[in-house]
């Protein structure tokens, strides 16, 4: 295994997964964005062309490796995207150090450190969470489309999730999943409902703080 060739293929990994995860922010049409799943992949891609350096020619260090991701798959409860890609940071350093594989260990280590430093640092594949909108509207004022001009214009996407009476039928509840554009603050999107609205009650929370 020449050293040389770990390094042209971990290189090749981050510039062609900084591509993909270029593709998949512009491509992106979901609710659920999430700067960290950006961040994982490449973090994974730089993790992963080091670790087929290291099981190339050893089918007993695959199985292995194999047990190992399932082990953490089914055993583990970790909600951010990051945290598993750490996670298998250590355990590919931990593996190729175990295998007398030091140069890459050592290189994997400070490459990949400095690749995610710099992700943070540079607050790459930045996003605004998925929010939930909750707009309430005199049954009077009620009719379609009512909003949709501004949130056209002023987020990224938006979704009805949900319409409902409220206050003795005389109300409209209507619950959007929406993700603001960046540089939209959330209270001058809630002072434009507002003069919707007849300034009744508008709020704006963020998905991962809501409990269904």
């Amino acid at each position: 295994m020449d050293l040389t060739t770990t390094i042209i293929g971990i290189l090749f990994a981050a510039g062609l997964s900084l591509i993909i995860t270029n593709v998949y922010q512009i491509t992106f049409k979901g609710e659920r964005y999430s700067q960290s799943f950006v961040h994982t992949i490449i973090i994974m891609s730089i993790i992963v062309s080091a670790v087929m350096n290291i099981i190339s020619d050893n089918a007993g260090v695959a199985f292995g490796l194999f047990a190992i991701f399932s082990l953490i798959r089914f055993r583990s409860a970790v909600t951010d995207a990051k945290d598993i890609a750490f996670m298998f940071f250590g355990l590919i350093v931990g593996m190729a150090a175990g295998l007398n594989q030091i140069g890459i260990a050592v290189l994997l280590t400070i490459f990949g450190s400095l690749v995610i430093f710099c992700l943070d640092k540079f607050n790459y594949g930045k996003g605004k969470d998925t929010q939930i909108l909750k707009i309430t509207v005199p049954e009077n004022l009620n009719h379609e489309d009512l909003f949709e001009d501004i949130l056209n214009e002023h987020t990224e996407s938006h979704v009805l999730r949900k319409a409902e009476t409220t206050n003795l039928g005389t109300m409209i509840l209507y619950t959007y999943a929406i993700r603001s554009k960046t540089d939209i603050r959330d209270e001058d999107l809630l002072n434009m409902i507002r003069e919707r609205n007849a300034n009744l009650k508008v709020s704006i929370s963020y998905l991962e703080a809501v409990e269904s």
